[in-house]
């Protein structure tokens, strides 16, 4: 039986114009898990001035990781800023 292990999972953040000052790693998903599924999530988050997440979007890769990758970059905070920025996320899932 397969526990609820923390992911094998990294965040890379390819498209920054702010520093990320809290970064969440992603629960790799138990279903994931059980079929071996392996891959990468691009997410597009929408961060608002105070660095919070106000929406983000999968842009690409498997569906049953996407949920995963959506919550851990939704709770992401960023710095401060003076209006929106779009951040740019690719999260890599590896069954180990």
């Amino acid at each position: 039986m397969l526990s609820h292990l923390p992911a094998y999972a990294q965040q890379d953040q390819v498209e920054s114009r702010r520093k990320i000052v809290n970064k969440v790693v992603p629960i790799y998903p138990l279903l994931a898990q059980k079929m071996g599924i392996a891959g990468s999530v691009r997410i597009e988050a929408l961060v608002m001035p105070n660095g919070t997440v106000k929406s983000a979007v999968v842009l690409g890769g498997h569906p049953v990781l996407a949920q995963a990758a959506l919550d851990a970059v939704r709770r992401c905070k960023w710095e401060a800023a003076q209006h929106e920025t779009k951040e740019l996320f690719i999260l890599n899932f590896h069954p180990e």
